[in-house]
């Protein structure tokens, strides 16, 4: 615990209460409470769900094994002033492998369904995608923040402050778009993101931090060739289900690049799918989403 202290004593505020959020307090047996954090719009951020829900299931599972994959479904929107429960179902201990499948509850309806396996550490095959030459590093690349800030006018009012907040992970697009005037684009997004201090050597928590990192400029991939965004009231954007999985060790206080496709948008879905490269080029993670593009009127 001396550890954790010093760590959280050299975290910016914003990153210490993010890594609080995501631990969670156990209420009873499998049962867990996590509260919500809003990032300016009012609901819940779909990777603040993400991340809690593993939390809940890793604090039931050995110390040994680490996650390996993820699935799970949006089922409703979460109200970003109230808490979630989180209801862990232990579905199976096996000799290698370890599942889980954890319910989020809110209102007392569910919100969101989630399934995670964990795996021993085993030695095996090993080869790798590469990560896509000619993509820029992250210096020099403005970040997420100050985008925000210079478009600060066209902020709503009621949205605003929160919006030019300090946010606890850093967020840099090598090729953003303009939410207010958004133009035809690539189906194609890589955004370069890392915690803004350093984090405690805890596994489990670089794992379930990239989990809420991995929604983060997601799904909007797929509105790039069509030149909408997500912040226009003509549209509705909400992610339905996402998946991931963990191939190399990775944290989350370095320098790691999502890089993001859209290979198909139909039906009023988009889907996208990722990779998580170390800056060294190492692949960890690899995503994928279907998420609800809607045109309102």
């Amino acid at each position: 615990m001396g550890d954790w202290l010093g760590y959280f004593e050299a975290m910016t505020d914003v990153l210490s209460q993010l890594v609080d959020l995501l631990a969670l307090e156990q209420i009873e047996e499998n049962l867990f409470r996590g509260q919500s954090q809003d990032l300016g719009w009012g609901l819940v951020f779909g990777g603040q769900v993400l991340g809690q829900a593993l939390s809940a299931a890793v604090q039931t599972v050995p110390k040994d094994r680490k996650v390996h994959s993820l699935h799970a479904y949006f089922l409703r929107p979460g109200d970003a002033k109230k808490p979630i429960v989180y209801d862990v179902d232990r579905i199976r201990d096996g000799k290698s492998f370890t599942t889980r499948r954890v319910v989020a509850i809110q209102n007392g309806r569910p919100i969101f369904n989630f399934s995670a396996s964990f795996q021993i550490e085993e030695e095996g095959f090993d080869h790798a995608d590469e990560m896509p030459a000619g993509i820029p590093g992250p210096e020099g690349i403005k970040n997420e923040q100050t985008l925000w800030q210079e478009r600060e006018h066209l902020i709503p009012a009621p949205f605003r402050d929160r919006a030019l907040a300090e946010r606890p992970i850093e967020l840099r697009s090598v090729d953003p778009q303009d939410p207010f005037n958004p133009k035809k684009l690539e189906p194609q997004n890589a955004v370069w993101v890392r915690a803004i201090a350093p984090l405690p050597d805890d596994d489990a928590l670089h794992r379930y931090l990239l989990a809420y990192c991995s929604d983060f400029a997601f799904v909007t991939t797929s509105l790039r060739p069509h030149a909408a965004s997500w912040v226009s009231p003509k549209f509705q954007v909400a992610s339905i289900d996402h998946a991931m999985w963990f191939h190399r060790p990775f944290r989350v206080d370095q320098w790691l690049l999502h890089v993001i496709e859209s290979p198909s948008a139909s039906g009023a879905r988009g889907l996208v799918r990722g990779q998580f490269f170390t800056q060294d080029g190492a692949l960890v993670a690899s995503t994928i989403q279907e998420g609800l593009q809607r045109r309102r009127g």
